[in-house]
């Protein structure tokens, strides 16, 4: 990828909506897979009474919208100014209680899986039927649109080409069988969460550019050298997470 490239996919723009302002990727096709748009506010003529507790809105009483879900409160109901990343909003926007736990939870992928993401981490790499595994370091471009690999070759992984992530752990009580954890995106199977196993590696089922059919890809934690197990171990779950977060961005 040239400089020029990329940095036109990660140039951003200050924009100003009726929610507040915005930093947004310059260009909208470079906008991150995590990220939701704005919401329709419900028009105030639709909505004479808050949508949580039924107060009657007057001249004491005013309306506010959410600016996650766009429904209309009253002030009681929609007191809470919370960070909404996922919208690009620079400072904390008004939102309605329910969104705001919600907005709470995503502050922990912004604020740590995220960053793990983004600094990478080593992997033992399998494309395909391939029977031998490259040596490489897969992270998250700045973007938060491509899964970059690079050791002695190079490659990159559309995020929102991924149709289903496979956690693969180890660590079950003796006589259990071994369990997988699933990302429920379009075409996996339901999450079910692995207790105390610890993440091994990952499979990716995507869509390649040009190819029939989907195209699978293997991570694989190699061994502990200078805490790269632990770091990898860590992007394992990150990704996990992300991967959910993305499920949600498509069912939104």
């Amino acid at each position: 990828m040239s400089s020029e490239v990329a940095a036109r996919r990660d140039a951003k723009k200050l924009v100003r909506s009726p929610s507040g302002l915005r930093m947004v990727p310059e260009h909208r096709a470079f906008g991150s897979p995590f990220g939701l748009e704005e919401p329709q506010w419900v028009p105030d003529k639709e909505c004479p009474r808050c949508m949580q507790c039924d107060t009657k809105f007057d001249f004491l009483t005013r309306k506010h919208h959410c600016r996650r879900c766009g429904k209309c409160f009253c002030d009681k109901c929609c007191s809470q100014k919370v960070a909404l990343r996922r919208m690009c909003f620079v400072d904390p926007v008004r939102q309605c209680a329910e969104c705001a736990l919600v907005s709470h939870r995503e502050a922990e992928f912004y604020d740590k899986q995220l960053k793990l993401l983004l600094s990478g981490a080593t992997f033992l790499v399998t494309f395909g039927n391939s029977e031998k595994p490259d040596t490489m370091v897969c992270r998250l471009s700045s973007n938060q649109r491509y899964l970059l690999l690079d050791g002695d070759s190079r490659h990159e992984v559309e995020v929102t080409r991924i149709a289903a992530v496979q956690m693969l752990t180890e660590g079950f009580p003796p006589g259990e069988k071994d369990m997988h954890t699933y990302t429920s995106l379009p075409g996996s199977q339901p999450v079910s969460e692995g207790g105390n196993a610890r993440a091994t590696g990952m499979t990716l089922q995507y869509t390649a550019p040009g190819a029939e059919g989907m195209t699978q890809l293997k991570l694989t934690a190699g061994e502990d050298a200078n805490g790269s197990r632990r770091q990898a171990t860590a992007w394992l779950v990150a990704m996990h997470k992300a991967a959910k977060l993305l499920y949600e961005s498509r069912d939104q």
